[in-house]
């Protein structure tokens, strides 16, 4: 068996404590929970009442308003997340081999 190389060049984050790595990475080394009360929809009903919820999240930086509305919240992350994992490796489509290149989430 051969071993191949992996290399990880660009990372991208979409989590309660921020929306990029930099925020995220600030938020928690000043010690900023991602923890809050759900205030969503209504919690009454349920014994625990508080989350790690995405907060100030804006998907127009990634996908056009028609594109956004056909998927889940979910989605948007996973999307701004790659995207952002793309822009911070400076990867180019248009160099480089293709065939070479994978994402892994």
């Amino acid at each position: 068996m051969t071993k191949k190389r992996v290399v990880v060049t660009g990372l991208g984050l979409v989590s309660p404590t921020g929306n990029t790595v930099a925020d995220a990475w600030e938020n928690v080394r000043n010690g900023v929970s991602g923890i809050s009360a759900i205030d969503t929809f209504d919690v009454s009903a349920f014994s625990t009442q508080f989350a790690g919820v995405i907060r100030n999240f804006d998907i127009g930086q990634y996908l056009e308003p028609k594109e956004a509305r056909k998927c889940d919240p979910f989605i948007h992350y996973g999307v701004a997340a790659c995207e952002q994992a793309i822009a911070d490796s400076g990867f180019s489509a248009d160099s480089g081999d293709p065939t070479r290149v994978g994402v892994y989430m």
